[in-house]
């Protein structure tokens, strides 16, 4: 029975029960427990609430994941059509705006207009690319571990992981240095939602704003220059817009990934010595940690374009939908056995897929690797300097972050 003060299509109305928020103490601290209990409640989709009460569909299954996101015709990346937004129940001071609401990018538009600009930023990015990064990423990384080589000890998460990847965006980007430090916060920020995000998520914009207005003037060799040089015309929105799409996504899931695969080979022994040895690839690593904690645990959103059904639900034209990456990938319907290997297996929705896949995977895979690599080296001994279950993560609604990786070395 519907409440005549519920909208119409909203999750709330179609079970007139209590939603499971994905935001809050229990989500930050077990969110793989309540993604199991809800498919176990709803299926392979769930209704739930985030921030501010918002209802969303939660796509818990492997396979209605992938329909979802290969068929934008059905599920639209375009945030105009959010009901909730469009009702006035989303405001602009929403934590949930700088992650689902509209921008000139090509993450909010599908079809041609996304195909456009698409297309200029996989040129920049790939033009980015063969400027060296693997030579940017050896040199930050040489850089972090010169900081704290000499005493033995670190935190691989807020010591390098949390930075390295930012250094290395900043100067793809065109930023200064000591700007692109600044910026690992407010990116973590938009990341976590809470009150500060709108705020954190403007900031982002302006000093991105003044580099395009920088770089108008004075071109240079990096991605803001290749988007305002590029044959598809940007406007100055649109190249911010772009920027601040590479930076976000770019920084929190590459600086995620980098822990968790650096976490992976410190609590195994066997993988360390595999990889100091050169029998193990970091690129095997890698696709694990794809696979059992991909750095986006949840995917903002994609929105019915039309009535239909999904995962046995009654979804509406207006209705947000979010992807359970991480539940997902652990479907025990295409993966009965979570523990056996998935080597050689790259069919993970860690990113993304269809039209929207991530343009710039390689550059973070490659980043990852020389990390891994020069961090292995230049730190012999390398060791957890505490025990494997003392280890925590925190979770906002869209990611699951390592709090701390300590380790010892040397001697």
């Amino acid at each position: 029975m519907n409440d005549p003060e519920t909208p119409r299509g909203c999750p709330v109305a179609h079970h007139g029960a209590e939603l499971t928020r994905l935001y809050g103490p229990e989500a930050a601290t077990d969110p793989a427990g309540i993604y199991e209990r809800l498919r176990k409640e709803h299926g392979p989709v769930a209704p739930v609430l985030l921030e501010g009460e918002v209802p969303a569909w939660l796509v818990l299954g492997y396979r209605d994941a992938r329909r979802v996101l290969d068929n934008p015709r059905q599920f639209t990346r375009d945030a105009r059509i959010w009901r909730d937004r469009a009702d006035g129940r989303v405001d602009d001071n929403s934590p949930l705006v700088p992650m689902l609401g509209w921008r000139p990018d090509c993450v909010s538009q599908d079809g041609e207009p996304h195909r456009r600009l698409r297309a200029a930023v996989t040129d920049a990015l790939q033009a980015a690319a063969g400027r060296g990064i693997r030579r940017h990423a050896a040199h930050y990384a040489n850089k972090q571990i010169d900081a704290f080589a000499d005493t033995g000890r670190a935190d691989l998460v807020h010591d390098y992981a949390e930075y390295l990847p930012m250094l290395v965006l900043s100067r793809l980007l065109g930023l200064p240095e000591a700007e692109g430090r600044d910026l690992v916060e407010s990116c973590a920020q938009v990341l976590k939602g809470g009150e500060s995000a709108v705020a954190h998520d403007a900031r982002i914009q302006e000093i991105l704003g003044e580099l395009v207005a920088r770089k108008r003037s004075e071109p240079g060799s990096d991605l803001a220059t290749a988007l305002l040089e590029h044959r598809a015309g940007l406007d100055e929105d649109e190249v911010v817009s772009h920027l601040r799409l590479v930076l976000i996504a770019a920084h929190t899931t590459t600086s995620n990934l980098l822990a968790r695969v650096l976490q992976l080979v410190l609590t195994d022994t066997s993988r360390l010595s595999g990889l100091i040895s050169g029998r193990l690839n970091v690129s095997e690593v890698v696709e694990e940690v794809m696979w059992d904690s991909p750095p986006l645990a949840v995917l903002p959103g994609r929105f019915a374009a039309s009535d239909l059904e999904l995962g046995g639900h009654r979804v509406q034209e207006g209705d947000l939908l979010v992807l359970g990456l991480a539940a997902g990938n652990r479907d025990p319907e295409i993966r009965p056995d979570a523990g056996v290997s998935v080597q050689g297996n790259q069919a993970h929705l860690a990113f993304s897929s269809g039209p929207h896949e991530c343009p710039g995977q390689n550059i973070g895979q490659s980043l990852i690797e020389i990390a891994v690599d020069v961090l292995l080296h230049r730190l012999p001994g390398l060791r957890l300097a505490v025990e494997p279950e003392e280890l925590s993560s925190t979770a906002s609604t869209w990611e699951s972050r390592l709090d701390a990786l300590p380790v010892e070395f040397g001697g």
